[in-house]
């Protein structure tokens, strides 16, 4: 799952329908019930085997590169596995991988990495203090103001430093690999000191 969250990647669905409503509704019930949401984070325990091998056993990658999911809202979790699914979201290696889960274990990998605790990253504390004020500015609107975003827009909180870096990058320089109209208009007066900043800004939030 090397790109789950191109987020997780910011304001990635701001616009669009969240999974389709009975799977939603369906989450919003196993969390409602204690012992049901304790099942199935464990079953999201077990399915999540083979996310692993990039995104880490709790949901904190290996590579600096991939997206940590440990901590995310649910909501947008499935929202984002489903786009995966349909081929809303191009990635050859995702879309083989959510085509072989059931709408239930969908359910239960975003329920497993949203329970799982996220620990600040390393960062540098200047830059992060020039970090606060544009992320205060620009970005807090919509993923809150301890950047842990919410069913639409992703946790910021926490990311690794330097998928935060690219991922800001391409959606200010229009690359086509992040597309987002509203985070193109955000991140359009953005400098490279700024992206750095920023970035440093957001791995470290707990």
């Amino acid at each position: 799952m090397r790109t789950l969250l191109i987020a997780f990647g910011f304001c990635v669905i701001s616009h669009s329908i969240l999974a389709q409503p009975a799977t939603q509704e369906r989450l919003k019930s196993v969390q409602a019930d204690a012992v049901a949401h304790k099942a199935a984070v464990e079953a999201g325990r077990k399915a999540s085997f083979f996310c692993a091998n990039c995104h880490g056993e709790t949901g904190i990658s290996k590579s600096p590169e991939v997206p940590n999911l440990a901590g995310q809202n649910p909501a947008y979790l499935l929202e984002q596995i489903r786009k995966f699914g349909s081929g809303e979201r191009k990635d050859p290696f995702m879309q083989g991988l959510i085509k072989v889960l059931k709408d239930e274990e969908r359910l239960q990998l975003a329920l497993f990495y949203a329970a799982q605790p996220v620990p600040p990253a390393k960062a540098d504390a200047g830059q992060a203090a020039k970090g606060k004020d544009v992320f205060a500015k620009l970005c807090a609107r919509c993923h809150g103001e301890q950047a842990r975003g919410n069913d639409l827009y992703p946790r910021l909180a926490g990311q690794n430093l330097a998928y935060l870096q690219t991922s800001i990058t391409h959606y200010r320089d229009g690359t086509g690999i992040r597309s987002n109209q509203l985070m193109a208009i955000a991140t359009a007066p953005l400098k490279n000191g700024d992206v750095v900043a920023l970035s440093h800004y957001l791995a470290q939030l707990p």
